[in-house]
């Protein structure tokens, strides 16, 4: 087996569990291997530190896969299936949730997300590629699904030398599956929609706005395929305003209004930045205003001006809800941390002349769990406040 070893202080990220180690860390290599192999990762002085999936042509060149001398094989891989499977039972609604989230599974760039029957697989490095045949039959196994599809069409295979690529793996998928999360009925598009189809990350957080809902006049922005705005007609608010820039994920958000019987939504299409203003100059006011837009930033390099334009639309929609109404606020980049956030929210109050108060910070659902040891895995920030003059 190929034997990576570490630069001289360069083992105590992964001695405290980061499952990355980058190509810059790594001082030598010995042994014969393809790329995408299991390598053993040694400190300089050539301390077993465990197993890794090894990509020379990757900036991550190493992902871990255990501290333990122990054979990667099928039977590994199955421990870890069932385990994150026996987790979602326990703290998840199985019915649609992330069923493998990546290195938080202990199982590096998989992601396997289950609507309904349906699951839909990710391998986003080179290593995992190699199984992907073998995890397909342990899903079957373990979860028992009518259908697995793969949604590998996404950029970042392109760091690790692999072509974007989709396709039916098992059994039978429709074009269209029905779902439900929290008891509200979405149909998901598997094959074409964004990511793998339907944002699950935020499942909790919707569920979270229950309390601001009855009775309520309610403004989404950012709204996509209508989740948020569903859930809030679903928790007793009196009208419910969607917007998105795109009209085909309005359409989607329309069906899904129209199949559990919510009359009092609607949806318009708007660049949502300009439609805040515009609210904003004709002195409109909420009961609720959500704000859950796409990532401002995928890059370190662009941090600043992701941290404007989410003050820009707190700042508007802040003006937007009524004294003593509430707005949630949401942001899914990875680089914009919690305590950036934060603060960014604070200046936007501040700006909009409006007193906060926080009713809840939260993140991510169960089913996307965080590694203390790896900050990446922790992405999503949702803020409910209460708004006051």
């Amino acid at each position: 087996m190929v034997k990576c070893y570490l630069k001289r202080t360069r083992d105590s990220r992964v001695r405290s569990g980061h499952p990355w180690i980058f190509r810059s860390d790594i001082e030598r290599v010995e042994g014969a291997f393809t790329p995408g192999d299991v390598a053993e990762v040694r400190s300089a002085n050539g301390t077993f530190l465990g197993r890794a999936f090894y990509n020379p042509n990757s900036q991550i060149s190493l992902r871990m896969l255990t501290q333990h001398d122990e054979s990667i094989d099928g039977d590994f891989f199955l421990k870890r299936v069932q385990e994150a499977w026996a987790y979602r039972k326990l703290l998840c609604d199985t019915q649609s949730c992330r069923a493998v989230y990546a290195e938080s599974d202990f199982l590096p760039a998989l992601i396997v997300d289950k609507f309904s029957g349906v699951l839909v697989m990710q391998c986003l490095c080179l290593g995992m590629e190699k199984w992907k045949h073998t995890l397909t039959d342990i899903l079957v196994q373990v979860i028992q699904p009518q259908g697995i599809y793969e949604r590998d069409d996404v950029p970042v295979r392109r760091l690790e030398g692999m072509e974007q690529v989709t396709g039916l793996l098992y059994g039978q998928v429709p074009d269209r599956v029905e779902m439900r999360e929290n008891g509200i009925l979405f149909s998901v598009d598997v094959r074409e929609g964004q990511k793998t189809g339907f944002f699950l990350d935020q499942k909790e957080n919707r569920a979270a706005i229950a309390p601001f809902c009855p009775g309520a006049r309610v403004l989404d922005c950012f709204c996509h395929n209508g989740s948020f705005s569903l859930h809030a007609a679903k928790y007793g608010a009196q009208s419910v305003l969607g917007v998105d820039i795109s009209q085909e994920a309005l359409d989607v958000a329309q069906g899904n209004a129209q199949a559990n019987g919510f009359g009092q939504v609607r949806f318009e299409a708007h660049n949502c930045f300009d439609h805040l203003r515009a609210l904003t100059e004709a002195k409109e006011q909420f009961d609720l205003v959500i704000l859950d837009p796409p990532a401002f930033t995928k890059t370190r390099s662009a941090v600043e001006s992701a941290l404007r334009g989410y003050k820009e639309i707190n700042l508007r929609g802040l003006r937007l809800v009524k004294p003593g109404g509430f707005l949630v606020t949401c942001s899914c980049s990875q680089h914009v941390h919690s305590d950036m956030f934060i603060d960014m929210f604070n200046q936007a109050a501040r700006d909009a002349r409006r007193k906060v108060r926080m009713v809840e910070f939260r993140t991510q659902g169960h089913d996307h769990p965080i590694l203390p040891a790896a900050p990446e895995t922790q992405y999503l920030k949702c803020i409910i406040a209460q708004v006051l003059l």
